[in-house]
């Protein structure tokens, strides 16, 4: 595929650049559709994304639906089979406003006053439409046939609360058609394993309208969510740290002393005691630290590894809540370990090789980057390059690839990401490791070093799942609801096929249930057929014991699992079998 660059050259297109060319280019595509179907319409941004593209436009009073895309996807596709030739050329600041304003794009006007006073002004020209972009481009429109639109939704001009609210218009594209179906694929999938859904329907969790973004856990979710504390737990003894709990609300002078006061009060959920301001907490770290400051430390006291299942709460914008992926309150996995400068790389290795085994647990694989000092960074040269220095030597001792993020790492400290990836080849941010030299020295913390001199210690912030609710909408979207033995909420149900046989099932879960085994016996007056179903597509149970007069009689169960295979065999044997996959969580 060849490009047409700002300054005119044509060239082949990187593979790696394709799906963005195209993207970009779809994008303007969409723009000129709309152009000639709504003459009235002005155009905002219209950028290529990592999952497709946008184009805001200003409509008018027209209100632009769902119902109206395929026209404008019919129009897009007119313009295809024109095979428009793409051109490009460039103005003074002057002549690109006057060419902006007599073709009525004002919102291009206001950004090329935006633009700094050096900066080359660009066009695309395809056709009669004309698009102020930096390019590159497709060279012609023919290369541009696989698209789709999604949707339409609102955004403020410059996402600016004050400004206008313009349509957004929703799509994506791709460079062949393959790529664009198996995405597709995918997005349907996607669908069937919305976390939202299947948590409705296997009644794990819940939202009310009397608490916007606050999860109510039912019975069956709160069992998952136990038993991934229960791992949890397992872990943090395994990796030798010391579990703490620390309290819900804290004065501001706390919050002051930590900066949360001034750079995240919009945020948090404050309160008034005793005629004085509180906070409930949006964040675990100043409570540990008051936990380390509360008797003298040594160098021999450290690593001092703190981890807390630490309950958060943060106020986000109701437009923004999106099931347990984005939500009020939440179970922050935390952990914070304060260190000696020549521990750096012990513990980020150690803390890197803890969540390895967390993702490989759950089938997740991922990717690790990693952020160095930002322009905004505070503490010494030295104290950077050391810490950069063991980040870096922890990676390459475990044999990770990694994306260095240059200036990407937080004020206080860099830090390593880890990335999962998903069976869908989905990627979330998840696990983190900050380096943190700042929230120490705020709160005066120190240790006597083994020349009898006072230092401060470093921080190491972690959290591997990120949170217990977003990281269970993962993996319930990862496994369809179909987790395995150990975490799912009912591991075997227990299906009488009639009354004859009823007695005899009640015997075999109450069994199940003294061995450990978390089982439901269906007692329902309904046919064994829609007892199956539910119990397979609802309630996505690993294992079924259909149970009729014949294995009464017999003494032994029949066991249907997920690939719908069933077999007889002795309830002793399968209740081995069954222990053996919850301890050994496979």
């Amino acid at each position: 595929m060849k490009i047409l660059h700002n300054d005119g050259r044509v060239d082949e297109c990187p593979e790696e650049l394709k799906t963005e060319v195209v993207r970009h280019s779809t994008a303007h595509l969409l723009a000129q559709a709309v152009k000639r179907l709504y003459p009235q319409a002005h155009f905002g941004y219209g950028p290529a994304t990592d999952n497709g593209f946008y184009y805001d436009v200003d409509f008018g009073e027209m209100q632009l639906s769902a119902d109206d895309l395929p026209a404008i996807e019919d129009e897009m596709r007119k313009i295809v089979k024109e095979n428009l030739k793409l051109s490009t050329f460039e103005l003074p600041r002057e002549e690109a406003v006057k060419l902006m304003e007599e073709r009525g794009e004002l919102y291009k006007v206001e950004h090329i006053g935006d633009l700094p006073k050096d900066a080359r002004i660009t066009f695309y020209q395809q056709g009669d439409y004309i698009d102020m972009c930096v390019g590159p481009h497709v060279t012609y429109t023919k290369a541009l046939k696989a698209f789709v639109l999604t949707g339409v939704s609102g955004a403020y001009w410059k996402d600016d609360s004050d400004n206008k609210m313009l349509t957004r218009i929703n799509g994506t594209a791709f460079a062949t058609k393959p790529e664009l179906e198996e995405h597709l694929r995918l997005i349907e999938e996607a669908k069937k394993r919305d976390h939202r859904k299947i948590g409705q329907e296997m009644e794990l969790f819940m939202f009310a309208d009397e608490g916007p973004g606050f999860p109510f856990w039912l019975p069956s979710g709160s069992l998952l969510k136990n038993q991934l504390f229960d791992y949890w737990h397992e872990m943090m003894a395994r990796y030798d740290y010391d579990e703490i709990e620390t309290p819900q609300i804290l004065s501001r002078k706390l919050w002051e002393t930590s900066g949360h006061w001034d750079h995240y009060k919009d945020n948090m959920y404050t309160t008034v005691i005793d005629d004085e301001d509180y906070a409930v907490k949006p964040m675990n770290c100043p409570g540990a630290c008051i936990v380390f400051k509360s008797k003298p430390r040594s160098y021999r006291d450290l690593p001092l590894k703190l981890a807390e299942a630490g309950r958060d709460h943060r106020h986000e914008l109701k437009g923004a809540l999106h099931g347990l992926f984005r939500v009020r309150a939440f179970t922050q996995d935390d952990g914070h370990i304060f260190i000696r400068p020549d521990q750096i790389f012990d513990m980020v290795f150690e803390t890197a090789k803890l969540f390895d085994e967390y993702y490989r647990q759950f089938g997740f694989t991922y990717t690790v980057e990693l952020s160095t000092r930002p322009d905004d960074s505070m503490g010494s040269d030295e104290d950077w390059e050391r810490a950069e220095a063991g980040l870096r030597e922890a990676l390459e001792k475990m044999g990770r690839d990694y994306i260095v993020n240059e200036g990407d790492g937080a004020f206080y400290g860099p830090k390593i990401d880890f990335h999962l990836q998903d069976c869908l080849g989905r990627t979330w941010q998840c696990g983190t490791i900050q380096l943190d030299f700042q929230l120490p020295q705020r709160f005066d913390l120190e240790y006597t070093a083994s020349d009898g001199t006072k230092q401060c210690p470093i921080l190491i912030h972690r959290a591997g799942f990120g949170s217990f609710e977003r990281f269970i909408g993962m993996l319930i979207e990862q496994y369809e609801g179909k987790f395995p033995v150990w975490l799912s909420p009912c591991q075997v149900k227990v299906l009488p096929v009639s009354e004859k046989s009823r007695d005899y099932a009640k015997g075999v879960g109450a069994q199940l249930r003294e061995a450990g085994i978390r089982c439901v016996v269906d007692e329902r007056d309904e046919k064994i057929g829609y007892k199956i179903r539910e119990a397979r597509s609802i309630d996505r149970v690993p294992y079924m014991l259909i149970l009729g007069q014949q294995e009464a009689e017999a003494g032994n169960i029949s066991v249907r699992d997920r690939s719908g295979e069933t077999v007889s065999c002795d309830l002793a044997d399968f209740t081995a079998r069954v222990q053996r996959e919850i301890i050994e969580r496979s």
